[in-house]
């Protein structure tokens, strides 16, 4: 009898687990970073969602680009679609480029790309197929945030800010850190933990 409890027990956490899916995670780890805060970033291509390539390179902005690692059916990267949507909205003009990158084996190019279409986001999304771009900064989840200056140095990587569900709450890491960029000035805070759904990656 207490074996069958054990069982049900272990079936009730696994089935709450599923049910909040950025809990759930099978696969590989997200490898060690081969770029940390203070090194530079080397350039890469992945494709934008019409197919075309797009290099690093050539779409970073004037003044910095950030780049966030984001999911289509994760429910933290989704609570913050309107807020990277207004990050792009208030730093585009001042010389930021936002970047979405999602690196999903189980969230294709067209689900990527209807995704950005119904959640009215109208910053650039690139898909990170065989999630290597991933693999190079080491991103463990969606989303995650990293924020190069114009020379291609990593100058923060973490969240987005302190509370995925209410914005009133959250501490505004990022912001701050764009606007001392902004400002040449030192970033203070170079960035604290991401939290989120956890990147499916591919094996091997």
């Amino acid at each position: 009898m207490r074996k069958v409890a054990i069982v049900v027990g272990v079936l009730v956490i696994l089935a709450g687990a599923a049910a909040v899916g950025w809990r759930v995670y099978s696969g590989p780890a997200a490898p060690e970073a081969a770029v940390d805060v203070g090194g530079t970033v080397a350039d890469f291509t992945l494709t934008d969602l019409s197919g075309q390539p797009q290099t690093l390179a050539g779409l970073r902005g004037e003044k910095g680009t950030l780049l966030i690692f984001i999911a289509t059916r994760c429910p933290y990267s989704n609570a913050y679609n309107q807020r990277m949507e207004a990050l792009h909205r208030d730093y585009a003009a001042r010389g930021i480029r936002v970047i979405g990158i999602n690196p999903n084996r189980t969230e294709p190019a067209d689900d990527v790309r209807n995704h950005a279409r119904e959640n009215g986001l109208s910053f650039t999304v690139l898909k990170d197929e065989n999630n290597r771009v991933a693999d190079y900064f080491g991103a463990s989840v969606t989303p995650e945030a990293y924020l190069l200056d114009t020379g291609n140095v990593l100058r923060y990587h973490g969240r987005l800010d302190a509370d995925h569900d209410q914005p009133d709450l959250n501490s505004q890491e990022l912001r701050a850190a764009l606007d001392a960029l902004l400002n040449g000035s030192a970033i203070a805070n170079a960035g604290k933990k991401a939290f989120g759904c956890t990147i499916k990656r591919v094996s091997g």
